[in-house]
């Protein structure tokens, strides 16, 4: 039975979370800000990071990877459509919205296609899910019934469009193709604000009420 930690970080308050198993292997999926706050409380939990995983690379979604890659030597994976983002304020938005030049060193493995990843002793479902950004990823658990959506889908919202590179319909088709085909019961865990379900967003999400 694995365990998740939903940490809220900087000044979006981005979702970091946090997946670790008995073995206190963990993964860390979107590790905002705040580096130094997450791997406090990595050390505190005696928690051993195995990989860093990126839903996408917009400014508030990459600000403490290095910290945590140079901390614990660990790999980050990202989707390569979205691999000069790292190291361009401009592609990930920090220049745009006036928050300082945000960058990392580049991803450590590129992503392009959708498969089964195994990594550390995790198994994921690997989804592409564009329409925030042209790169988006969402990771499914199927053993644990969680998918971590990045910035697709909201509890009653869904994810922006208007961004550089970000598509209304794609995003749309997103959601439809990949997040509302899994069970009811899946647990869906988004970038911003709260967890909710899949079933809870197929039956009051006003942006789905076509499908």
């Amino acid at each position: 039975m694995m365990q998740w930690k939903r940490m809220p970080l900087g000044p979006l308050q981005t979702n970091c979370y946090i997946l670790w198993d008995d073995a206190n292997r963990c993964l860390i999926i979107d590790p905002g800000a705040e580096g130094e706050k997450l791997v406090s409380w990595l050390d505190a939990q005696n928690l051993k990071p195995v990989a860093i995983l990126l839903t996408h690379a917009h400014f508030d979604h990459i600000g403490a990877v290095d910290t945590v890659r140079n901390t614990y030597h660990v790999p980050v994976y990202l989707h390569e459509k979205e691999a000069e983002w790292l190291i361009d304020p401009g592609l990930n938005g920090s220049g745009l919205f006036g928050m300082g030049n945000i960058q990392t060193a580049p991803a450590d493995h590129l992503l392009s296609s959708e498969k089964t990843l195994s990594i550390g002793g995790f198994t994921l479902g690997l989804f592409e899910t564009p329409g925030h950004s042209p790169g988006s990823l969402s990771y499914y658990v199927q053993s644990e019934g969680i998918v971590f959506a990045g910035d697709t889908l909201f509890m009653g919202s869904i994810g922006r469009s208007d961004l550089p590179g970000g598509n209304h319909e794609q995003l749309l088709s997103s959601i439809h193709d990949h997040l509302l085909t899994l069970p009811e019961s899946t647990a869906v865990l988004p970038g911003h604000g709260p967890e909710t379900t899949v079933g809870e967003e197929m039956d009051g999400n006003p942006f789905l009420n076509g499908f």
